[in-house]
């Protein structure tokens, strides 16, 4: 063999393994599973944003995100105060099968979906509000950052900047790898009582009440009737809603500015529906009537599991797989179903036999079909009132056998004012076998200790 063909044989075995390798790094690259930044807010009511119908809510941040996304109108969290609704979405079991209190016992052996991330390889954090468990080291829970932070030092900024910037910091360190992050923040769990600047920008609002649905009357009502003024609290309330979409306004520039914004899914939502007027019985008077929280049309809040509990804001931002500038108002969905759906967007191939949540990475990505699992509620206490939603029907058991039945058709009543128990007495019966089938599967009894100071799920 001569020399010049010699070396041009070994010139193109090197072109060879050159593109071989090359073509291996892109192919690994593009298998690079998506980054998640889940920010979730504290008892923000479904009709808190611009973008879900607030009158007067300044909300730019969140709007545009909902316009560079899908935002659903049929979410629903898995229960209606704070620990129970992060149970459901940490575990994918609803929070009523735990015979132990999670915010005081912790999710015992169950696997959480960080634990799952994290053999996947990702890199997880946790910034804020915890309420989980006893114990809120890292490493908890397949959590290799959590750093539970509460009001931010800067009082002048707004409670939730302290969070969002160790949220930040995290993504800039692990921007390398794929990471998990929880956003969880202070806004708007009681009391609001908004630095002087936020407020300031709503100083020329007037509440007109007749900008509101007929369900935020009575809170209207109740905030006057402890002395509260309407178009200040309104100010309190909405600045401290102001300043949450704020820091995701800086969360979103973050990702932005490190280049990861088409390969990370962004989720914004609430734990549940907004907190009562509470008149100055766990803290001062000054600040109980602040809170005026919107539900929009629906019926009840916080601690209630009536649509005004449990359907919370949901928008999912996913560039060039989630559809943009998308509003899903069919398919029913569930943070009892984060876990399934993450494993599957993930790629996690071993998930846990029991799991009462579904996989809808299908409906996040466009797809319109009914719902597989029927969704339930009830608080963890013996006797508590149990409700379910199946298809468009939602029924509330009465407690203790005390009461009437409620039964609503959703499709046509999503307020839940007018209950067709009487007129549906086959859907009746059909819900309450399954409802009390699904009941009888619960603990018999509950085990909670005492809450330690400022752990307490008000």
């Amino acid at each position: 063999m001569n020399r010049k063909r010699f070396h041009a044989m070994v010139g193109s075995a090197i072109v060879c393994v050159f593109l071989i390798v090359f073509s291996d790094i892109g192919h690994a690259a593009s298998d690079r599973p998506p980054n998640i930044v889940f920010m979730f807010a504290d008892d923000l009511g479904y009709g808190d944003l611009g973008c879900y119908g607030h009158p007067y809510a300044k909300t730019p941040a969140i709007d545009q995100l909902a316009k560079e996304g899908t935002r659903f109108t049929q979410h629903y969290v898995t229960g209606v105060t704070c620990n129970p609704s992060r149970t459901g979405l940490m575990t994918g079991l609803f929070p009523a099968r735990y015979p132990k209190y999670a915010a005081d016992f912790g999710f015992g052996d169950r696997t959480t979906i960080t634990d799952l991330l994290k053999k996947r390889g990702y890199r997880t954090g946790h910034f804020g509000k915890w309420h989980i468990g006893p114990e809120d080291s890292s490493d908890t829970y397949g959590i290799d950052t959590v750093q539970t932070i509460g009001k931010s030092r800067d009082k002048s900024a707004g409670r939730d900047d302290d969070v969002y910037s160790a949220a930040i910091d995290f993504i800039e360190d692990n921007k390398d790898r794929p990471f998990y992050v929880n956003v969880w923040g202070h806004s708007t769990h009681f009391p609001v009582n908004t630095p002087d600047a936020l407020v300031g920008e709503f100083k020329n609002l007037k509440v007109d009440r007749r900008d509101f649905s007929p369900t935020m009357q009575n809170k209207f009502d109740e905030c006057v009737q402890i002395g509260g003024d309407l178009d200040e609290s309104m100010r309190q309330y909405l600045g401290d809603v102001y300043q949450l979409d704020l820091n995701v306004a800086r969360m979103l520039k973050a990702i932005d500015d490190l280049g990861l914004r088409d390969n990370t899914i962004i989720v914004f939502s609430s734990d549940h529906g907004p907190a009562p007027i509470t008149p100055g019985k766990t803290a001062p008077r000054e600040f109980s009537n602040n809170m005026l929280g919107y539900a929009a049309e629906f019926r009840g809040g916080k601690h209630e599991q009536y649509e005004g509990g449990t359907r919370v804001p949901f928008i999912i931002r996913w560039p060039g797989k989630v559809k943009a500038d998308q509003v899903d108002s069919t398919n029913v969905c569930s943070f009892i179903d984060w876990m399934p759906t993450l494993a599957a967007v993930a790629g996690v191939k071993e998930l846990p036999e029991q799991l009462d949540g579904e996989d809808i990475s299908d409906i996040w990505l466009g797809a319109k079909r009914p719902r597989g699992k029927t969704l339930f509620w009830k608080t963890s206490s013996t006797g508590s009132t149990p409700a379910i939603r199946n298809g468009k029907w939602k029924l509330h058991l009465n407690r203790k056998r005390e009461g009437k039945l409620e039964l609503y058709d959703l499709s046509v009543d999503p307020s839940e004012s007018n209950s067709v128990a009487e007129e549906h007495p086959d859907v009746v019966a059909s819900l309450r076998k399954n409802l009390r089938s699904w009941v009888a599967e619960l603990p018999a009894q509950y085990e909670k200790s005492k809450a330690p100071k400022g752990n307490k799920d008000d």
